[in-house]
């Protein structure tokens, strides 16, 4: 049987997922921007976080699997223009720094599972002219992790996204091993394309880098420890990023590269009326 526990620390309301002999669980916080800020398998904790970040609700969170939309990534003095209107967006977008909605819970003796729902309102309206309605369901299923998404647009005009995920894993050494079918990466330390050799040392590294998905399976190894992706093909790109001297290595699926608002050559564009759904999976083992 899995299990779903609510309590509260430090005046935020958790919901933690488990398994029924508490080796598997996911650990979600959806008032501070709907965030995952603990996945464990086989009675290890995975995920990075640090918790100074995460009770100050006036910093970013460092850690755990931030939400990135409506983009991912910075944009140009972090400025956009849309309709000949100029408009400012936070990195990363609006969804990981809203309180988000729980909407459904679920446990059997397969799997749980937590949706949560983020919608525009005046506030958001204000830097991204768009309605629309985010439904995340974060689903445990043995030692895997599925985060099902729909991106619905619920206003008269075509809005555009680029949604992504930041998953801080655990890490001492800042070396990782990981294939994703590319054969070159862009390090955006220096703006040059590189020969993927299938190891990338973030060390002494301040910006990220990224890398093509080729396909949808991805295999990382950190630490000795083998992470596996599963991911819809919308998710076109693996960003890859640390902070010197944090114990943390970001491995995290983009739909497009950072600045894509302005660039506007990959837009996911959803029409009024509809939706766009798409997953990511992780395992570690």
């Amino acid at each position: 049987m899995y299990k779903i526990e609510s309590f509260e620390k430090q005046m935020f309301k958790m919901y933690q997922l488990k398994n029924e002999e508490g080796t598997s669980w996911i650990t979600v916080c959806p008032e501070r921007g709907g965030i995952i800020i603990g996945y464990g398998t086989q009675g290890l904790e995975k995920l990075y976080l640090n918790e100074d970040t995460f009770y100050d609700r006036k910093q970013n969170i460092r850690g755990g699997i931030p939400i990135l939309f409506p983009i991912s990534g910075q944009l140009p003095d972090g400025l956009y223009e849309w309709e000949n209107k100029q408009y400012s967006l936070p990195n990363h977008g609006l969804a990981r720094i809203h309180p988000w909605e729980v909407i459904e819970t679920f446990a059997d003796e397969e799997k749980a599972f937590i949706s949560i729902l983020f919608e525009s309102s005046i506030g958001t309206k204000e830097v991204y002219p768009f309605d629309f309605e985010v439904i995340f369901t974060y689903t445990l299923k043995e030692n895997q992790l599925f985060i099902y998404q729909t991106y619905r647009n619920v206003g008269k005009n075509p809005m555009p996204i680029y949604p992504g995920l930041h998953p801080y894993f655990k890490a001492n050494s800042k070396m990782l091993s990981i294939d994703t079918g590319a054969q070159t990466y862009l390090d955006y330390n220096d703006g040059e394309t590189k020969t993927l050799t299938g190891k990338i040392d973030l060390e002494k590294l301040n910006e990220s880098v990224v890398l093509e998905n080729k396909r949808t399976d991805i295999n990382a190894t950190i630490d000795n420890v083998d992470l596996q992706i599963h991911m819809a093909k919308d998710f076109r790109y693996t960003v890859l990023w640390t902070e010197q001297d944090k114990s943390f290595i970001c491995v995290e699926p983009w739909t497009a590269k950072t600045g894509e608002l302005t660039r506007q050559e990959e837009l996911i564009t959803v029409e009024s009326g509809e939706a766009f759904e798409t997953w990511v999976s992780f395992q570690v083992v």
